[in-house]
């Protein structure tokens, strides 16, 4: 039986052909055949030439994904190769990751599909109907692929009501215990697939992390320790310092979540960080995996709302080496951006704010709809306001297993800063 057809307009925004994975209505000429919803369509130009195989959705405002840009039947087979090669691609760049995310939707060629693997435990989450009528072919392949210990799905996300789906967690065969050790550069992190944000853990900043090592010591000079004859430290009265963190930052850590940024600061040398995080279950697993990588000692923690104890700790006149803000997505639409860019440039005013001079501010934002370029003014912005000067150091994005398609701005959602700060006198 012949697939249904979709016709593109002529005088349309070649996005399709440019890389972008969707097809709107409006772009959509005609339709030939009967297709249902979540069926596979095939799609061509104005002129009948092949473009793509998608999902068609007519309820939804990506009424077409793009599944593949070849006319290969679309089958199990089909699914259980692009997982395969999704992970072929983590074991070529991150050879030593055992944790990682497997298949990252539009941009792994699997639109609407999320796989993350938390060792020997699988966690999927499906975003598009097309998908989700076809969501036994992934289970079988991970089954095939990874002999997992088990599968959780966590498809509870508002945006599926989009594709108009219900929203869904479980176990998907036999239940198990769902708190997993993962390993991140060297460090063990506990970690809930079934409580956790998203689908427990946020692996796009695994590199990102890692980057705070050159920042996390070189900091006792300033403080005014000497170093004797005998290569001891010593404070400014001359005592002998037996602190073996005497050289590392001062770091407070916003917005923590389980700590992620707290164990790389300690693990790289930080004398102590100060973890702000308001939910009290996130506070709770960042003291854990504190305790369990024996950073502790270092280590303070706070549930609070991190807006209120930036503020409260510039009034009080704190300063640290190290500020980090790594806040969750505050814009979840265009509508809400520029209450989102308020946000941002609060919590980066206060935070620039409390940095002492020289010293660096980290600053994330995983919002998509703020650009790299609106994200950078913002700062600007920020910085301006404080009286204060940046240099930037370093401009990040998402890790490696979470790939950037050139012609989806969709998929370049993370934006990671690192920049020396200034006073403008």
């Amino acid at each position: 039986m012949a697939a249904p057809k979709a016709f593109l307009k002529k005088h349309r925004k070649k996005r399709l052909e440019q890389g972008h994975p969707w097809v709107f209505p409006g772009e959509i000429d005609k339709i030939e055949g009967d297709p249902q919803a979540g069926d596979i369509i095939e799609v061509f130009n104005h002129e009948g030439h092949f473009l793509a195989q998608g999902f068609f959705n007519p309820e939804s405002q990506l009424i077409i994904r793009v599944l593949t840009y070849s006319a290969a039947e679309v089958n199990e087979g089909l699914f259980l190769e692009k997982i395969k090669q999704a992970w072929k691609r983590r074991e070529r760049l991150i050879p030593d990751a055992t944790s990682c995310r497997v298949v990252h939707g539009e941009a792994d060629f699997l639109p609407g599909l999320i796989i993350d693997k938390y060792e020997d435990v699988f966690v999927v989450q499906i975003l598009s109907l097309g998908v989700e009528v076809r969501r036994q072919w992934v289970y079988n392949a991970i089954t095939r692929l990874f002999k997992p210990r088990g599968i959780y799905e966590r498809s509870d996300v508002p945006v599926r009501k989009l594709e108009g789906l219900p929203e869904r967690e479980g176990f998907v065969e036999q239940p198990f215990d769902t708190k997993v050790t993962v390993i991140e550069n060297g460090l063990r992190i506990l970690v809930d697939v079934a409580e956790g944000q998203k689908t427990g853990y946020f692996f796009d900043q695994r590199e990102n992390r890692a980057a705070l090592k050159p920042f996390m010591t070189g900091w006792g000079a300033g403080r005014g320790i000497e170093i004797g004859e005998n290569g001891q430290p010593f404070d400014k009265k001359g005592k002998l310092i037996k602190n073996p963190f005497w050289d590392g930052a001062e770091v407070l850590d916003c917005f923590s979540h389980t700590g992620s940024f707290m164990l790389h600061a300690c693990l790289y040398g930080a004398k102590k960080v100060a973890c702000v995080d308001i939910s009290e279950r996130a506070v709770e697993m960042a003291k854990n995996n504190a305790l369990l990588n024996g950073f502790l000692h270092r280590t303070e923690f706070f549930a609070v709302n991190a807006f209120d104890f930036l503020r409260d700790q510039v009034k009080e006149k704190k300063a640290w080496d190290v500020v980090i803000l790594d806040p969750p997505a505050f814009a979840k639409n265009r509508q809400s951006l520029e209450g989102a860019v308020r946000g941002y440039k609060e919590i980066n005013l206060q935070g620039m704010k409390l940095v002492r001079e020289g010293g660096i501010l980290v600053s994330a934002s995983c919002s998509y709809h703020l650009s790299a370029d609106r994200f950078l003014s913002m700062l600007q912005e920020a910085a301006a306001d404080a009286h204060k000067v940046l240099r930037l150091v370093e401009f990040r994005r998402a890790g490696v297993d979470h790939p950037v398609l050139l012609g989806s701005n969709e998929t370049d959602y993370l934006k990671f800063a690192v920049f020396e700060v200034f006073n403008r006198n």
